[in-house]
């Protein structure tokens, strides 16, 4: 097969195993957008609370039918660099709106943590869960059934999935998303990296690493590495739900409120009121989802995706499993360079011909699907996406065409030279069951690690054990008890520094566990999302200091070589987890950790 053809015969996969699912969605669908918001047919008292707030003129526009009603979903709060500039987007977007002859209210907002606050400490244990909480919230917001489409105000890990799942269960109304971009360039990432790991040794003290940390977070916008915040925008540009070329412009500037305002108009032009509509349920489709895949593995964007992109297809009733993301990963190629996948941030991708210049690389190579809808419309479909935006002399955006070749062939190539012949994304099974790994930013001699097991039933005793001089060998670190049941399937970053010094070394190292790691993670092997996670009977927690694990991520296993009958026999562990369920709010997500489902499901406590 050409890979082509590859690519359309996992994509027919998806749409077999799908359809049950995804025609009871789109009947679904179809009933909703038949009823359409009437809001003169509201109760009186009903329609006097939905615009009680508004303007006079925009009380006598939403009266009736003809004028369209935009609503506006928004992470907005202003601890957080990469939603603090969307304080200002609902202004532009009513102004913008009325220029296009709608209205615009503020539907609802969502919570927006930052896992980089978080990290290590116990609030991250809600991290993956406040995704389907923002799936809930949004839908709360646009319950009201006041609105005729949506724009979605989120950037970072677990909020544009949330949203994405919100806008998909909501798949009648048309959706834009809106992002507020990367923050400029700071203190190169790999510099970071090696304080952080100097610090890990002692070597440096906290206000040489507080420096270091201020000096690559320091602005509005999101974290210029790629990880899942940036693969997010990636995301959403490739699939269609974003302005083209939209995904990379810097908070605060012309360019940035031009988009804004040119999104807000453009989803009140795909509204059932006028001859464009596009709902989103439809116009995300396999195609589209495929498509997301194969972007994710070209860019070595974020393993969280593994999880994120399956939840979010089902929400449109398309099942993604990780076999279809491990296969799409053998035939695509990576194409980019981008911390921890190389040196340079989002901001030198966007530079040396960003998302346009991927699009059209991958398209020429037969790697995507170019006829899809997106949210621009027109007969091009992704191939509009193939652009540069400038800023016009009248303040409009205006597009060219995306530079021939790329202005740093050490960040983005070509499908014929590209840094790595597969996306580097690839499923492990084996005894010890199923799992992910990155491999893109691995070297090739660690990508086979087979040394004795060392198990921690916590990050934190993992640390310990570094400082106390206990890990200088080679080993396999079995990190268990980290899943979606035992305690909301936390990231495990403060790891990375650690075992990047074991590395360093010239120890063989890796990491198993039932957790997370996400985009950030970097050069040390690491086996993630393990399925079944521990608390759930897994293997991985029937691993004992001294067994051999070993992890191959050529061709895709990853086994315990202990005698099989030894390992069923063996009791599951006695491990006190109690203090996972209290304190920084866990005590209400009780509800979550005893629903959720596997991580190979998408980790989603919606039954998917």
């Amino acid at each position: 097969m050409t890979v082509l053809q590859r690519v359309k015969s996992i994509t027919h996969r998806i749409c077999e195993q799908s359809k049950p699912t995804r025609d009871v969605y789109l009947d679904h669908l179809r009933e909703a957008a038949s009823r359409k918001p009437k809001r003169s047919a509201l109760a009186c008292a009903n329609l006097a609370h939905g615009f009680a707030a508004c303007s006079p003129s925009d009380k006598a526009a939403l009266a009736g039918d003809v004028i369209a009603n935009l609503g506006i979903i928004t992470s907005y709060n202003d601890m957080l660099s990469a939603h603090q500039p969307f304080e200002t987007y609902p202004n532009l977007i009513k102004a913008a709106a009325k220029e296009a002859g709608g209205v615009a209210q503020v539907a609802g907002g969502v919570p927006a943590m930052c896992d980089g606050v978080t990290q290590g400490q116990p609030g991250m244990e809600l991290s993956l869960f406040s995704r389907d909480v923002i799936a809930m919230a949004t839908a709360i917001g646009l319950s009201h059934d006041m609105f005729d489409a949506a724009v979605y105000l989120g950037v970072c890990d677990k909020i544009v999935p949330g949203l994405v799942i919100g806008a998909l269960t909501f798949g009648h109304l048309p959706a834009v998303f809106i992002p507020a971009g990367p923050m400029t360039t700071g203190l190169p990432n790999d510099e970071k990296a090696k304080t952080r790991q100097l610090y890990a040794e002692g070597k440096v003290g906290r206000e040489e690493l507080l420096e270091s940390e201020s000096k690559s977070y320091h602005g509005p916008g999101t974290c210029t590495f790629y990880g899942t915040a940036n693969s997010n925008q990636m995301l959403m540009e490739i699939m269609g739900l974003h302005m083209p070329g939209s995904s990379f412009i810097n908070p605060g500037t012309p360019l940035r409120e031009a988009l804004t305002r040119e999104a807000a108009k453009r989803a009140l032009a795909i509204t059932a009121l006028g001859n464009e509509y596009t709902p989103v349920g439809e116009m995300i489709d396999e195609r589209s989802i495929v498509n997301g895949v194969v972007g994710l593995h070209a860019t070595g964007g974020s393993t969280n995706h593994t999880m994120h992109l399956v939840a979010m297809a089902a929400a449109a009733g398309i099942k993604l499993t990780w076999q279809d993301i491990s296969d799409l990963s053998d035939v695509v190629p990576l194409l980019a360079r981008v911390y921890p996948n190389g040196l340079a941030d989002v901001n030198h991708f966007h530079a040396a011909g960003g998302m346009g210049y991927i699009i059209r690389e991958l398209l020429d190579g037969g790697l995507l699907h170019e006829d899809v809808k997106t949210v621009w419309g027109g007969s091009e479909g992704l191939r509009a996406y193939t652009i540069e935006p400038k800023l016009g002399e009248n303040g409009t955006v205006v597009r060219e065409p995306v530079a021939a070749e790329s202005a740093d062939k050490k960040v983005l190539s070509t499908c014929k030279q590209p840094f790595q012949v597969t996306g580097g994304l690839k499923m492990l099974k084996g005894n010890l069951g199923t799992a992910v790994i990155k491999t893109s930013a691995v070297k090739a001699d660690r990508h086979i690690i087979e040394a004795p097991a060392i198990v921690f039933d916590s990050q934190a005793a993992l640390q310990d054990a570094f400082k106390a001089g206990k890990l200088d060998r080679d080993f396999v670190a079995i990190v268990r008890f980290q899943g979606p049941r035992a305690n909301g399937m936390p990231e495990l970053h403060k790891l990375t520094p650690a075992l990047g010094v074991l590395q360093d070394r010239g120890h063989m190292v890796a990491l198993v566990t039932d957790g997370r790691m996400s985009g950030a993670s970097g050069k040390v092997p690491a086996a993630i999302h393990v399925t079944p996670e521990a608390l759930d009977g897994g293997i991985i927690g029937k691993i004992r200091d001294g067994d051999v694990v070993r992890l191959d991520a050529e061709i895709g296993t990853l086994d315990v070589l202990e005698d099989p009958e030894v390992l069923a026999a063996r009791p599951t562990p006695d491990v006190d987890i109690s203090h996972n369920s209290y304190g920084m709010g866990r005590e209400l997500f009780a509800a979550f950790r005893n629903v959720v489902g596997k991580a190979e499901n998408g980790a989603s406590v919606f039954g998917l």
